[in-house]
């Protein structure tokens, strides 16, 4: 009799590699963590090549974000190409690196184990595919949300005391007009500080915020970072208690359900109000005024609580001058020698980029007697400049009124016809 051993086809099939690929994460963006970070990826690159078993899938890395957030780039790219079985297996330092949050953990760990793919957590060396790796995961992941909470405690007293005794923290290398001394203490940057004077002088003379941006662009005048100025760069100094040498502490907070967003701190937590804390740029009685005009601004924008428009009718043409090419109206703006003009909302708010705009000057627009919705164009006919006036109706349906008092090419005169006053201004 003879035996003849027939071996199974299965154990004749290559084995197939295990495609791996790991995950790493550090919070901060310092260069310390920086180096860490990069030291894990070389790590995990030579640990997984040099394992015959493994095929190397890609260093997974975060950095700068917290564990507490779910919408990490690289941990939703790593869970994507997992999802669509490109990985099998994802091996990462700890619980804590992974995410500090149970739920997160949890959720993550047992979508991807319906899918066959495994977790395997270093320190704690758990496998979310073996059978009491959910278990232990779901104790040692709330032990790292609740360490996670605890240094968050702390690091908030530690802010609280500074607070207390009045210690503040500026990042000088993004506000304009001061330094800190060796002592930390804040002192004026005399070339930075005529940048901030000038901003406080151009609005205090009746020069609104985006024609201020406009001109510090235009001259070149450099922002503290280098960019471009902006209206919204012009609001925030000019809202500034630091250049009257006030200072409040806590201005912002994070809240309990949203870690990685700071909100406004509008009465909810603490704050504190420094008087006299380091040299003004500019004087308190010209910093409050500054805010007067603001807030009148504001409530003459503002919008009634019912829903209409408190300030609509405020003046004649509020609402019925149109712009030919975003359709928005005209708003009404007071510019140099507190001469009244209209200038495109759109292009008020967003720049030239956004809409070349129209401007007409109160004066002329008045002078039409115009009652409906009309769309106002500039044309330039031999050198010289016009306007035409269109209603709003007439001009969705494509019909478009010449401009007016301007010969036309048989030497008569055109109807409808204005030609505004020429009037220097200096800039």
């Amino acid at each position: 009799m003879r035996v003849k051993i027939v071996t199974p086809k299965s154990e004749l099939l290559e084995v197939k590699k295990l495609k791996v690929c790991a995950y790493a994460r550090v919070s901060s963006d310092s260069l310390k963590q920086e180096d860490s970070l990069e030291n894990q990826t070389s790590t995990y690159e030579r640990l997984i090549s040099s394992n015959p078993d493994y095929e190397f899938a890609g260093v997974y890395a975060d950095q700068g974000i917290s564990g507490y957030c779910e919408n990490r780039p690289a941990f939703q790219s790593m869970l994507e190409k997992a999802k669509n079985h490109e990985i099998d297996l994802i091996i990462t330092k700890s619980v804590s690196r992974f995410a500090r949050n149970t739920v997160t953990v949890l959720k993550v760990a047992r979508e991807l184990k319906e899918l066959g793919i495994g977790i395997f957590f270093e320190e704690q060396s758990i496998n979310t595919l073996s059978g009491d790796g959910e278990m232990m995961l779901a104790v040692l992941a709330s032990f790292a949300q609740e360490e996670s909470r605890s240094m968050s405690e702390n690091n908030k007293w530690t802010m609280k005391k500074k607070f207390e005794r009045g210690e503040i923290m500026v990042n000088t290398t993004r506000f304009m007009g001061y330094d800190k001394n060796e002592f930390g203490e804040l002192v004026i940057n005399r070339e930075q500080a005529k940048i901030v004077r000038r901003i406080f002088d151009m609005y205090l003379s009746g020069i609104g915020m985006f024609r201020i941006a406009a001109l510090l662009n235009d001259e070149n005048v450099p922002t503290i970072t280098g960019g471009k100025w902006y209206e919204g760069t012009i609001r925030g100094m000019l809202k500034n208690e630091k250049y009257k040498g006030d200072c409040i502490l806590q201005k912002y907070y994070t809240p309990e359900n949203r870690r990685n967003t700071s909100v406004r701190n509008n009465g909810e937590v603490q704050s504190y109000y420094i008087e006299e804390n380091h040299p003004a740029i500019v004087s308190k009685a010209e910093w409050d005024k500054v805010q007067q005009i603001m807030q009148r601004h504001k409530e003459q924008r503002k919008i009634a609580a019912d829903g209409t428009d408190k300030y609509k009718n405020r003046y004649p043409l509020s609402g019925i001058l149109i712009c030919p090419y975003c359709g928005k109206a005209l708003r009404r703006k007071q510019v140099y020698n507190k001469r009244i003009e209209w200038w495109c909302s759109t292009y008020i708010h967003d720049g030239k980029t956004a809409c070349k705009g129209v401007k007409i000057s109160d004066e002329e627009a008045s002078k039409q007697n115009i009652t409906e919705p009309t769309v106002v164009e500039e044309v330039k006919i031999n050198g010289e400049k016009y306007y035409s006036y269109t209603s709003k109706e007439e001009f969705d349906r494509g019909i478009r009124n010449k401009p007016s008092d301007c010969p036309n090419k048989d030497g008569g005169i055109l109807p409808r016809i204005h030609r505004p006053r020429r009037t220097a201004i200096k800039l």
